[in-house]
Order: structure tokens, then sequence, then C-alpha cells
């Protein structure tokens, strides 16, 4: 005992000193923000001048350039020191909500089943199959945990499996630009062949003779997608056979084989028009043919059953998309025949084919639905989803001659189900619901409703909401609103485990259904783009100006979170409202978005002249610059915020984000939080593992939660 009482006493001492020490140690460490030198860069067109005193950092070659990086993740670290171990907390209990020893449900393609299952302790998936049943030996396909091993970053793409199911082509990223390796796996031996295609997106598509494979190359300094290439096996790849130029860089191209497994199909796409070549999957080697030439603002998908092809289409005024069809041998626009008519209330998104039946995944005042109509034209009728704010959507569905249709189902309070429905017997069976780990979730203690706020423009702007039952609407909730905006690009109300770490705290969650996305259709879209984008942002703060009129929350305690284009959207309402904001979080934010819209070097950007305008033309540039976030920093007070990226990121290149809180520190005129966070690893997507991209969750949580004085 006395002893014990020595030892307790010298460990409590050591212990002071060791807490001394590292306050001492902290208190010499500590770090101011850091400043990035300026060094002008005069930008110049149409007469008009912009001075970029950040220009410079547009390099990650320079090593100066990852000093400061690497200063801006050091300043980062140290104001959020004292949040650490509660990051490690809601990490923990994230992860905890999640299945680590997890599988997927089983689905039958060309006489095999396929499952992806994740092991504990692992952070990538295995991918096996099984022949004929269920109860058959595994087959492992790709175990991602061994691929990953000495990769900083590592993602695998798309996995297709030849015809005869003895090969695999696959494609790797280890670097999260983007840009795939292709190679072939011989699934009897075991063995890679060691050929390796580079630069490519990871798509590809084998001809039915099991030899033949075309695959997407993309452009080395742009990565734009630009041509097709038809790979022969047992080949060098410098034999490979260009096949398709993709010259418009407005376009992407891409490749894949007709469910009917009838066709290998080119298409190019833009943001507002479409073509597409096909070719019989029997015939390799011969001419891919055009199924209709490309006419401005005609958009338009196909797909292939019996003697005809089916035509998603914008033709004839059909702005919301109408079915058409034609005949395999006449497939000039001027030949196609209405299935389903246009309507103006109903946004026609999808369709999956079945040997007796289509389905037809639309979306009426926000919301999904999924008609089933037999080929027999006997049935049709919309299966039943009674919610107020959910998400539906077609699941995977490979087997033409299948009987069931896949579909996934959740809402903000509902963990997502895999369902699936007989269309002989009607009846739907779920096969899988995301179980929620932890013994704490229970749906019933949650609340989702949809509310419409008014826009300036007297427009009607949904909101879904969830937050915890028994909150009292005083003004006083944390108050989380998110949106997106662009490209029409629809945020569905979908179920979140990892939100939970907020709802349980307090928090409600918001999704502003903002003009620049189809959640009310296609116009919705168009009149959030071009000239009118500002139409997103004001949206997004009428709808917290809603919200706080409300009493949902207030200025005081009110937290806007965007990533990507969703991070221009952070950038434009904190120069045009900061006021309203407690605080801001941007996720690999288009911030710069007149120097990159004139730099055509950039991945993405001629592609995406039809979305924000081509600023080598006036209007446009005028138009840009008037709400570019970078371009618009004032000397004023901004929310607390936190800025995060990638150093590879493809999408938007980390200099953005870098540059604008170099910018926003040397104007803004508060002592609030600006930190930037920069993965020196990753891209667009964050980092590679499973519950990896947890961690930076938690950082954006607990910068959330501490400005909330929330610590536990």
């Amino acid at each position: 005992m006395k002893n014990g009482a020595i030892i307790l006493i010298l460990s409590f001492i050591f212990a002071l000193s060791c807490k001394k020490e590292r306050q001492m140690t902290d208190k010499i460490v500590s770090i101011d923000a850091p400043s990035a030198k300026k060094i002008p860069q005069e930008l110049q067109i149409h007469g008009d001048i912009r001075i970029d005193n950040y220009y410079w950092l547009n390099n990650r070659e320079n090593p100066e350039v990852i000093d400061y990086l690497n200063a801006e993740n050091a300043y980062t670290k140290q104001e959020m020191k004292h949040t650490e171990r509660f990051q490690e907390a809601l990490f923990e209990e994230m992860k905890g909500r999640i299945k680590e020893d997890d599988t997927t449900v089983p689905y039958k393609f060309n006489g095999y089943w396929y499952i992806t299952r994740y092991e504990k302790g692992k952070d990538y998936p295995v991918y096996v199959r099984k022949k004929e049943t269920l109860e058959a030996p595994e087959e492992i396909l790709f175990d991602c945990n061994e691929m990953a091993k000495d990769h900083a970053y590592f993602n695998l793409g798309r996995i297709v499996i030849s015809p005869d199911n003895k090969l695999a082509c696959f494609s790797v990223d280890t670097v999260s630009r983007r840009q795939y390796t292709i190679q072939i796996k011989n699934l009897e031996t075991g063995e890679v062949y060691p050929d390796k295609i580079l630069n490519t997106t990871g798509g590809a598509t084998w001809a039915n003779d099991n030899k033949t494979l075309f695959y997407t190359m993309k452009d080395e300094v742009t990565l734009r997608s630009h041509k097709i290439f038809k790979h022969r096996l047992h080949t060098s790849t410098e034999q490979d056979i260009e096949v398709y130029h993709e010259t418009d860089e407005t376009f992407n191209t891409f490749v894949y084989k007709t469910k009917s497994k009838k066709y290998i199909v080119i298409g190019s796409g833009s943001t507002l028009s479409s073509e597409y070549r096909f070719l019989n999957a029997d015939t390799p080697d011969e001419d891919f043919k055009v199924f209709q030439e490309r006419t401005s603002n005609l958009e338009y998908s196909i797909s292939h059953y019996g003697n005809s092809f089916y035509i998603i289409a914008n033709c004839d005024g059909a702005t919301n998309f109408k079915l058409l069809k034609t005949s395999e041998n006449n497939t000039e626009k001027s030949f196609w025949e209405d299935v389903i008519p246009h309507r103006d209330n109903v946004l026609l998104e999808d369709i999956e084919i079945f040997k007796d039946y289509l389905v037809v995944n639309e979306r009426e005042n926000g919301l999904n639905n999924l008609r089933i109509i037999s080929w027999d034209k006997t049935e049709d009728y919309y299966l039943p989803f009674d919610s107020e704010t959910y998400t539906a959507y077609i699941g995977n569905n490979p087997d033409f001659d299948s009987d069931i249709l896949r579909y996934g189902f959740n809402s903000l309070t509902s963990p997502s189900a895999v369902i699936d429905y007989n269309f002989k017997t009607k009846q739907s069976e779920i096969k899988k619901e995301q179980e929620v780990l932890g013994g704490k979730f229970d749906k019933a203690n949650y609340v989702s409703e949809r509310i419409w706020a008014t826009a300036r423009d007297g427009v009607q702007v949904p909101i879904s909401l969830v937050y915890r039952k028994g909150i009292k609407l005083d003004g006083t909730n944390p108050l989380l609103q998110y949106a997106y905006g662009s490209y029409g690009s629809t945020i569905d109300p979908s179920f979140s485990s990892i939100r939970l770490s907020l709802l349980d705290r307090g928090f409600i969650y918001a999704i502003a259904h903002i003009r620049g996305g189809e959640y009310l259709g296609r116009n919705w879209y168009e009149k959030g783009k071009l000239l009118t984008k500002k139409n997103t942002f004001y949206d997004f703060i009428d709808c917290s100006k809603h919200l706080i009129n409300l009493k949902y929350t207030s200025s005081k305690h009110l937290y806007a979170y965007g990533g990507s284009a969703g991070g221009l959207l952070m950038g434009a309402i904190i120069n045009m409202n900061p006021e309203l904001y407690h605080g801001v979080i941007a996720a690999v934010p288009f911030v710069d978005v007149v120097t990159t819209m004139l730099d055509d070097s950039i991945p993405l950007t001629t592609g995406e002249y039809d979305e924000w305008g081509n600023p080598n033309q006036q209007e446009y540039y005028d138009y840009m610059k008037s709400y570019s976030p970078y371009d618009n920093i004032e000397p004023k007070h901004y929310p607390h915020m936190l800025v995060t990226t990638g150093l590879h990121d493809s999408q938007v290149q980390y200099w953005e984000p870098a540059k604008w809180v170099a910018k926003l520190r040397e104007l803004k005129k508060d002592n609030n939080k600006l930190l930037l966070f920069i993965d020196m690893d990753s891209g667009h997507g964050g980092a590679s593992g499973r519950f990896e991209s947890l961690k930076e969750v938690a950082l954006e949580y607990a910068f959330l939660l501490d400005l909330e004085g929330i610590h536990s």
C-alpha cells in the first residue's frame, strides 16, 4: 500500500511536470496565421485589369508553395489543437455506427453472383463472386487492402468482366487525379497481364469476342476524356487503334455496352448537347455509325431493347425530357416516335429496361417516382412512397431477363434500404437495411419535414429539414444549412449515420434545394446558370433568412456548408451577406471563377462554358466577375471559416482555395477563425480509405461544435 501511494504521488508529480512541459512547448511553438507573400500579377482582358497578388501559388512544383501550404496546415493544427481529443472521439463515434464487417446485397450477372465485402479493421473493399448459387465457393477477384498497401491514396475504378467470365479489366488511381491505369487480370490463373494503359478515365467495355477492349483516354494536360481506343488482347498497347477522337474541347467522350449486350456505344456530351455512335458488339472491327448528329441544345441518351432504341431527349421543346423510340436501322431524329410525351410538371430522369418491363424514374414536385410499364401495355403504375420527403432510385439491375427490380429507398430519418420488387407477384422484399450500430439510434427520435421559403423574386424554394424530436423553435438552435446548386445536380434528402453526431448534439440540418439543381425540374436548373447564376446565391440567402424568421435558428447559430461548386456558393454568400452566418465550411471550393474559366489548360474549363459562360466574351466576363468570390473580397467582417482542399485535386485546383484564404486573411476586418486544411495526399474526393475520410469530417464537426461551445 505504501509503495503504491508513493508510486501514485510520483505519477501525479510526473503528470503535472509533463502538463507544464506541454504547456511550455505549446507556448514556444505557437505560430501566427500564415501570411502569403504578394507578387502582383496583372491579368487583363476586355480592357479590364485585375491584379492577382497570389497568382504565384499556382505551381505545386514550387517548394515555396509547398512550404506555404504546410504552414497553413500547421496553423490549422495549432488552432484546432484543443479539439484533438474531441475529434478523436467524434471519429470513433462515427466509425462506431458503421458496420465494419459488412457486405453488399449480391447481384447476379451472366451466371455469377457478385458481392463486395468489407473486413473488420480494414479500409478497403474486397470484390468476390460465386458461380450460379450463393452457396458456391467464393472467388476473390480483387482485395483492395493488398493492392493499396504501398500507396498513400488508392482507388480501384471500374471492374469489367469479359463475356466468357474469364478476364477482368480493372483500373487504378494512386494519385487522386482521376487518371486511371487500366490492366487485365486472368481470373482463371490469377495472372495480371503486364501491359498497362495509362491516363484513362477507367471506363472500358468488352466486345463479344472476349478479345477486344474499348477504353477512354484523357488529354494529359486538361484531363478531358477525348479519345476512344481499341485494344486487342495479348498485343502491345502501342498497337492500340484510335477509333474516335472528340476534337470539340467543350465535349467529353465515353464508351459502354448496351444492357442487351448487342451494341458498343460511344457517347459524346457537353452541358447542352449530346451525340452517340454505335457498333454491333459481335463485329468490333467495323466502323461506328452516328446515331443522331449533335445539334445545339439537343440532349439525348439511348438504350436498346428488341429491334429498337429508346431515347430520352429534350427535343421539340421537351424541357423536362420525354421518352421516344426508333428502329435500329433508322436512328436519326426524324424517325423518333413518342412513347412517353413531355410533361411540364414531371422531369424524366432515367429508365431501366427489362425483358418484360420498362421502369421509368421520374421527379415531380421534387420527389422521386418509380413507374412500372409492361411492354404489352397491360400494366402502368407507380410504386407507392408515403413519406413527405425521401429519396428513391433505381439500383443495380444488370440482368436483362430478370423479373426483379432492385431499387433503393431512404429518407433523412430512415436508413438506406435495398429493396427487390417482383414484377409478377407485386411483392417487395427488403434485402438489406443499413445498420446503425452503437445501440442508440431510433428513427422515432428524429423528425423530418419540408418547408418552402419565398425568394426575393417570389419563387418558392423548398428546404428539407431533420432534427431531434422535441427541439423548441426559439432561435437558439444551431443549424447547418447545406446546398450545391449547379450542373442540374439534385441533392436529395438522404440518410446519414455520420450526421447523427450533429443532430444528437442539438443541430438542425437543412438542405436548401436551390436553383441550379433539378429538384423542381429542368427549368429549375436553367434559372440558376449562366446569366442567371446569382439566383443560386440569392435562393440560399433567402432560405437562411426564412429559417431565421421561423426561429429554427438565428445568425448567431447559423452555419453554412458547401463543396466544389457548392464552395463557390459559400464564397458568394459570405461576400453578399456575411452577417447571416456564424461559421462556414467550404470544401474544395471553386472560388477563383474568372481566372479559372479563362485558363483553358485547366481540367474541365472548356467543357463548362455552357454552365458558367465563356469569359472570353465580355458579357459573361462582366457577370462572372460580379460574383466571383475571389474577386469580390472586401475589407469587412466575415464569419468563422474552415476551408479544405487536396493538393492533387483535378476538379478544383488547390490554388483556388489557397489564394482565396490568403486574400481573405489580408483584407478581412475581424478576429474570427480562418483555417485552411490541405490534404497533401489526395484530390477532389478526399482520402481514399473507408474510414480515413471520417477524420476530415471529425475536423469539420469539431470546428462547428467548438463554435457552439460544445466539446463532448
